[in-house]
């Protein structure tokens, strides 16, 4: 059996964006529990030069989102940026959930070769639609959750690899 380029993403995006949501609910117990104001873990970063968690989290659902809908050849619904709470991001997590949820095999399946065409630093950068997936896509969706994770890890909230990947009996 053959992994079709559906099976490579949607299903991929739900899961780890289902666990994202969930880390997100024991952050927000974190913050209760030890009377921490949300904001310092919303925008706590690993690094100065690096994005804040509430960003980690917007740009991990951005590229679920963006790469489903550039493989299925329709227009990437637009979220404003505009979220500053933990239940603010589990809203932004569920319309991406929502939306990919209106996605069919039959849409993305044989966009192997489609063209998709992006800005990456403000100059236009084409891939066929399986490197995009793969080598692209995937990767960073990747980067921007597992930064996430991270950076409540680093805070103190009590979150293992299991959390980050999900139930084992899941997708």
């Amino acid at each position: 059996m053959t992994l079709s380029m559906y099976q490579a993403s949607v299903p991929v995006f739900l899961r780890t964006l289902a666990a994202l949501s969930c880390i997100l609910d024991k952050a927000a117990a974190h913050a209760a529990q030890r009377k921490i104001e949300p904001s310092v873990l919303l925008n706590a970063r690993l690094f100065p030069d690096m994005f804040a968690f509430l960003r980690q989290v917007q740009l991990a659902a951005d590229f679920a989102k963006g790469a489903s809908a550039r493989l299925a050849g329709i227009d990437v619904p637009k979220f404003a940026d505009t979220e500053s709470t933990f239940d603010e991001l589990k809203t932004r997590i569920a319309k991406t959930v929502d939306f990919l949820k209106t996605l069919t095999p039959a849409q993305i399946d044989g966009s192997e070769n489609r063209d998709i065409t992006i800005p990456i630093g403000g100059q236009p950068q084409s891939f066929k639609g399986q490197p995009y997936l793969l080598h692209f896509a995937l990767p960073n969706f990747f980067f921007h959750a597992t930064t996430a994770y991270d950076i409540l890890r680093h805070c103190g909230v009590e979150v293992g690899k299991r959390d980050f990947i999900g139930p084992l009996d899941a997708g």
